[in-house]
């Protein structure tokens, strides 16, 4: 490796790409993602948007961000401080400079360090020396001036040898940890397989910056982070938005069901409608809609066809979609409705992730209208609460909201790809056309869910809708059938509970303090709980993925910790619901609404406080 002197070993490290929206750093992570996790290592990724479509260049308000931990051991999250940051201009320093790792290292265009650039990211004169990070390893490299003249040969227009800078900076990186070119150099290869030219631009960048960092002594030594030891089988790296799409694709494929996605884009959730959409070969059945409204009402109308139906959204479409729940819980229809959650309200921080819709999603509808509320916990895992949410969805003829969030829907990590034949089994209850007269509320014994009946089965022929109806399907008015009526959607909504699996805990079963989260918070608070766990600290943790209806043993596991808190990213709204559902108990809260997820030393430090009765 040249005039490479030492190789240390890491257990992680936590690389952040920073620069503006023009600047390809979405991209450049992703690749990078890629050849770490074709590597071997463990990895979490968190891609960070600027909230609008074209900020002005060079300003805070446009950088982008994309920062990847890998380790040699399991990784839970993005990290919380960057040991490596690459930045782009000096807006991407004034964004990042509180998240750089004491003494860790800073590579900069220092080409794009001009006064003018500086005075928009709102420096006066030296940004290392304003925001105290004159004592890090600070790597100026003229990367725009080296592509330039890398690629003069080239005959491409200047705006094309200025979009191959990622690819400079990307193969600095790839040297100081010791990576390898050639997955990257497929890519190209695979994408501009038609501009061929271009192809060979980002490869010659590419190496370029990769040269560039073994001719400069400043970034020895080179970094190793070893492969991760895992489980044998087919690993892909997915974000959360694709792994909810497939997830819906084994549902249908196990279910013998075709599947159907009627929705409206909206930001964070369209990934999951592009996805599908994607998929005519697997069969996948997909309507883009005009908006949120007709996107739901589409997804019902295909499950009352007898397709697995689901729809996607974030907080606002929610809003609009509310009616149309109402009516699939009053028709007793099955449909999945993803809640992709982004901070609000209103439009609020729509490339910014929140746990905020929690209460939207058990109570934001007109009468006694209970659904299913489960939500998904690390990108990966988005895969199997699709799949459990379309089971309980198809099993007990019900809506089913899947919550996950900004940070699930664009952040990555290795997922083994599971065998269809080791996913649990879905048997939609199918009205028998044998049974003379069809009942259309007629229900299960077990689970309370009436039976499905696809229109044009001879015999099966009835009528469901929004209005009250009796067991024949008839329109009622009669006060104590709609009372009957309420009481057993609600009824059936708790049985559900006898279905899922008791809340796991991780650590002892007695201590000093639980901490319970929700959702996408979990790998932050696994990895606070961990560490105060080999401090001594008698500190335990559960994380709920089924919130509506809860597992069967939460008293059971609250009545033996002296101290509850409840960590989520907004103002409480876990914490009230366990109130009312638990109100013996008394509940401290770890809260955050800034449209970023939780540190690991954040809810540590909030937790030791409790700890000491601070």
């Amino acid at each position: 490796m040249g005039k490479q002197s030492k190789i240390i070993e890491r257990e992680e490290v936590v690389i952040r790409f920073s620069g503006d929206s023009g600047d390809g750093m979405q991209l450049t992570g992703t690749l990078f993602s890629d050849t770490a996790a074709l590597y071997g290592n463990d990895l979490s990724t968190f891609p960070d948007y600027p909230a609008e479509i074209r900020a002005p260049q060079g300003t805070v308000g446009g950088v982008s961000g994309f920062q990847i931990h890998m380790g040699h051991s399991k990784i839970h999250t993005p990290g919380d401080n960057a040991d490596v940051l690459v930045a782009m201009n000096p807006a991407a320093i004034k964004a990042n400079a509180r998240w750089i790792k004491e003494g860790g290292t800073i590579i900069y265009d220092k080409d794009n360090f001009t006064d003018k650039n500086l005075e928009k990211a709102g420096y006066e004169k030296d940004p290392f020396i304003e925001e105290r990070l004159d004592n890090y390893n600070v790597i100026a490299a003229p990367i725009t001036s080296m592509v330039k003249e890398a690629l003069k040969n080239f005959g491409l227009d200047p705006k094309s040898v200025l979009r191959t800078k990622n690819m400079f900076a990307l193969g600095m990186v790839y040297w100081l940890f010791d990576r390898k070119l050639n997955y990257t150099e497929q890519y190209f290869e695979k994408k501009f397989h038609k501009r061929p030219e271009i192809a060979e631009a980002n490869k010659v960048a590419l190496r370029a910056g990769y040269y560039y960092a073994e001719t400069i002594e400043a970034l020895n030594p080179v970094i190793k982070i070893s492969p991760a030891p895992i489980a044998k089988g087919t690993y892909r790296n997915i974000c959360g938005n694709a792994a909810t799409a497939w997830g819906f694709m084994a549902a249908a494929e196990k279910a013998g069901l075709k599947l159907f996605i009627g929705s409206y884009p909206i930001t964070p959730a369209t990934g999951i409608l592009e996805e599908l959409a994607a998929r005519k070969d697997l069969g996948v059945k997909s309507f883009q809609a005009e908006d949120e409204i007709a996107g739901i009402c589409t997804a019902l109308g295909a499950s009352f066809a007898g397709y697995l139906a689901v729809t996607s959204t974030s907080g606002p479409g929610l809003a609009l979609k509310s009616e149309a729940i109402g009516l699939a819980v009053m028709a007793e229809l099955p449909v999945v409705i993803v809640n992709v959650q982004r901070g609000g309200p209103s439009t609020g921080l729509p490339t910014k992730t929140e746990q905020a819709d929690l209460m939207q999603a058990l109570y934001g509808r007109n009468g006694e209208c209970p659904v299913v509320v489960i939500a998904a916990s690390t990108p990966a895992d988005c895969f199997h609460y699709a799949y459990e949410a379309s089971k309980i969805a198809l099993e007990h003829m019900t809506p089913v909201l899947l919550l996950t969030d900004s940070y699930l829907a664009n952040g990555s990590e290795p997922w083994r790809i599971p065998e269809m034949k080791n996913l649990p089994e879905i048997n939609p209850p199918f009205a028998d056309p044998n049974e003379i007269p069809f009942l259309p509320y007629k229900r299960d014994k077990e689970r309370l869910s009436r039976f499905w009946a696809i229109p044009g089965t001879p015999g099966l022929e009835h009528r469901i809708g929004g209005l009250e109806k009796t067991i024949k399907g008839t329109v009622s008015y009669i006060p104590e059938n709609h009372e009957l009526m309420v009481n057993l959607r609600a009824e059936k909504i708790e049985k559900v509970r006898d279905r899922i699996p008791e809340l796991a805990l991780y650590g002892e079963y007695k201590g000093d303090l639980l901490v319970a989260g929700w959702g996408g918070s979990y790998g932050y608070i696994i990895s606070a709980v961990r560490e105060m766990q080999d401090e001594g600290y008698k500190v335990s943790l559960v994380n709920f993925n089924y919130i509506n209806p809860l597992p069967k043993n939460v008293r059971d596991i609250f009545r033996n910790f002296k101290k509850i808190v409840i960590c989520e990213l907004n103002l409480g709204q876990f914490a009230d619901y366990l109130r009312i559902k638990y109100r013996e108990f008394s509940y401290e809260q770890i809260n955050k609404v800034q449209g970023l997820p939780f540190t690991v030393n954040e809810i540590k430090e909030k937790c030791i406080k409790i700890l000491e009765g601070n």
